[in-house]
């Protein structure tokens, strides 16, 4: 089966001298690794513990499963409450309204009462016992007190109010900005040369001592009957995928999807397998995966094509998938020699 590749639209920097090392650990309930050209046997000792603190910070702050979070004060706070925003809590929030507000709310940072009502969050999870199937007029009275619209931001104070009832849920952007920061991390330590995953998110930069660049491949479901391969140069891009095969459950014969549609309080049932973005910043390659997925092939396509994303969407069909691309992913595809 023939492979698609997909190319940056330029290569900038020198082939580095020196070798591949790798670290990898746990954080956010997933396997992380960091593949990075050194010339020092020592750098392995050195930037560990800087990666563990940039991914324990994002924890802290930005985790609901941690009592003590940032995010989840924000949520257990009494209505009328202004809260602190440390700096980086307030960039990825920012972020996710951003993406709110371009993708007509197939995103909402708020949406957190919704995952947790369909077993998706921290507490009551769909595969615990006494889990049930939330009743319609559940479904509409926590879509009720959901909403982006109703946060206030003060960006002089670096504070956010709590109106009440609101809970906030960064699980669509949080780990692709845990991405982002350790590469600023590296960055900031002369690594130059480095590919960063944390639970299939990644972004690369620079390349590999042989010349090559940080090949990785797009995720494809089990069943990817009808989809491309596709390898893709990280070379100053991160990529981002969703898709319903990675997380759900099935009640009463039917399949949900951890993937909630803010806008109807349940979860998506448009056909989409998976979405995949291409980005600079994997923090938005993540929060845009979401959206694009929530918002189907048809209007997903054409918001991608107005934002210039680079998306890949693969549709449920019988016997595999179907695949769609925007503008932007095929500008990206390598001619054949």
């Amino acid at each position: 089966m023939s492979v698609r590749v997909l190319l940056p639209p330029r290569i900038q920097g020198s082939v580095p001298e020196g070798r591949i090392a790798i670290l990898r650990g746990r954080s956010m309930g997933c396997g992380w690794s960091v593949m990075f050209v050194s010339t020092d046997d020592a750098d392995l000792a050195r930037l560990a513990p800087g990666i563990e603190a940039v991914l324990r910070l994002v924890v802290e702050q930005m985790s609901t499963w941690e009592p003590g979070s940032a995010i989840t004060r924000f949520n257990r706070a009494v209505a009328g409450s202004w809260l602190p925003m440390p700096q980086e809590f307030a960039l990825v929030l920012a972020c996710a309204l951003h993406v709110a507000r371009a993708s007509g709310d197939a995103l909402d940072p708020t949406a957190g009462a919704l995952a947790r009502l369909w077993g998706f969050g921290a507490q009551g999870r769909y595969n615990e016992p006494g889990f049930a199937l939330p009743a319609i007029d559940v479904i509409a009275s926590t879509k009720q007190r959901s909403g982006w619209q109703k946060l206030q931001v003060n960006t002089q104070t670096m504070q956010v109010l709590q109106p009440g009832g609101l809970e906030l849920d960064f699980s669509a952007v949080a780990k692709g900005f845990a991405v982002d920061e350790v590469c600023r991390y590296l960055r900031s330590e002369g690594i130059h040369h480095h590919l960063v995953d944390i639970g299939g998110e990644l972004r690369g930069a620079g390349m590999k001592p042989d010349g090559q660049p940080w090949w990785v491949e797009v995720q494809l479901p089990a069943d990817c009957k009808g989809a491309v391969p596709t390898r893709v140069a990280l070379h100053g891009l991160a990529v981002a995928t969703s898709g319903d095969y990675l997380q759900g459950f099935t009640a009463d014969g039917r399949s949900y999807s951890h993937c909630i549609d803010p806008r109807s309080g349940t979860p998506i049932d448009n056909g989409v397998c998976s979405v995949t973005v291409l980005h600079a910043m994997c923090m938005q390659a993540d929060a845009w995966s979401t959206a694009l997925m929530v918002l189907g092939v048809e209007a997903g396509m054409a918001l991608a094509d107005d934002e210039q994303l680079a998306a890949q969407w693969l549709l449920h069909a019988e016997g595999g998938v179907t695949e769609h691309c925007s503008r932007a992913w095929h500008a990206l595809v390598a001619e054949a020699a």
